[in-house]
């Protein structure tokens, strides 16, 4: 495998697609079955089977949980061959949208990210963060501590458009009633999804997407993979630990991590020589998903260098029964 420093760093990207096509080819059965259990677990054992069979020395930064929790990919875990120079943090989500899977419904991929060791912020026990992503047109411009309806009309301004056009990505979550209310009364409109909140920030950091923006709490894991990617892209990501449960809260300031101060993407990720690879499992609002005929797959994979600031979507096509050629 290519090293991840230098000028020969792109084709990581084309191995990486391996470990992604395969998490999303293994959790296209599970989909609209209902069981997001199983549909996760398969995408797992396919993405940790891809993953050790690159030439890296990993280890999971942000995975599936703690090792007594998760038969892989669990946090902390070294992936690879632990003799190769290669050394390398990796942040996974096999299926970013479970829930999507089980029903069907659009926006799951498998995502993966990775960056030199140490670089990425680790965590710990944290599963929730308040997070605002913007284009790079917007970026330094906008103050986290500002009122909703302040942050949205720097927000137009900076992209030369009204406020009544602009379009916030928000996941559809009571704990985000009173931000959609204040989102609608400044005079912008509000795009409600149930879950994928990676897909939404990667729109919101990407010009002329149709999403201007993404805020409010989701995921960790899904705020240090995006952070990942819109660093790459040049975009604005802001993120800021915010437990949702009193035993993440117990478990955050027992660990003494900071739940007010906001975190930039250059935080999240101490290095420009990231790379962040996306699987379609259903179409979405980024790419396909998986459709599968009598002798193939075909897989949309978006690729993300952060060593070239370029992005590209993929076409795959793989019969059936055959390996991808890195796995």
């Amino acid at each position: 495998m290519t090293s991840v420093s230098g000028p020969a760093t792109p084709p990581v990207l084309f191995e990486l697609t391996a470990v992604t096509e395969a998490a999303a080819r293994a959790a296209y059965d599970w989909i609209g079955r209902g069981d997001k259990e199983q549909g996760d677990a398969a995408a797992v054992d396919a993405m940790r089977a891809a993953l050790g069979a690159l030439e890296i020395d990993g280890t999971i930064v942000v995975g599936e949980g703690e090792k007594d929790e998760a038969p892989g990919l669990y946090n902390g875990e070294r992936v690879g061959n632990p003799d190769s120079p290669i050394k390398l943090d990796i942040a996974v989500d096999p299926v970013e949208g479970t829930s999507y899977l089980a029903k069907g419904l659009t926006n799951a991929m498998a995502v993966i990210a990775l960056a030199p060791r140490g670089a990425m912020f680790d965590p710990g026990p944290a599963f929730y963060m308040e997070k605002l992503a913007v284009p790079p047109a917007a970026k330094g411009k906008i103050d986290v501590n500002w009122p909703t309806a302040e942050k949205l009309r720097v927000l137009a301004a900076a992209l030369s458009k009204k406020i009544s056009d602009l379009r916030v990505f928000v996941l559809e979550k009571p704990r985000h009633r009173t931000l959609i209310e204040e989102i609608h009364k400044a005079g912008a409109r509000v795009s409600l999804y149930p879950a994928g909140d990676v897909a939404g920030a990667l729109m919101a950091a990407i010009p002329d997407s149709g999403i201007d923006a993404l805020m409010g709490t989701g995921g960790t894991p899904e705020g240090l993979l995006s952070a990942c990617a819109i660093r790459a892209l040049g975009g604005e990501f802001l993120g800021r630990i915010n437990p949702q449960l009193q035993t993440e809260t117990a478990a955050v300031r027992k660990a003494g991590i900071d739940t007010v101060r906001w975190y930039s993407a250059a935080e999240l990720v101490r290095s420009d020589e990231v790379y962040f690879c996306a699987t379609g499992i259903t179409t979405g609002l980024l790419f396909d998903g998986v459709e599968r005929t009598a002798e193939f797959d075909r897989t949309q994979t978006l690729m993300i260098s952060g060593a070239t600031g370029e992005r590209q979507i993929l076409t795959s096509y793989r019969r059936l029964g055959r390996q991808h050629p890195a796995s």
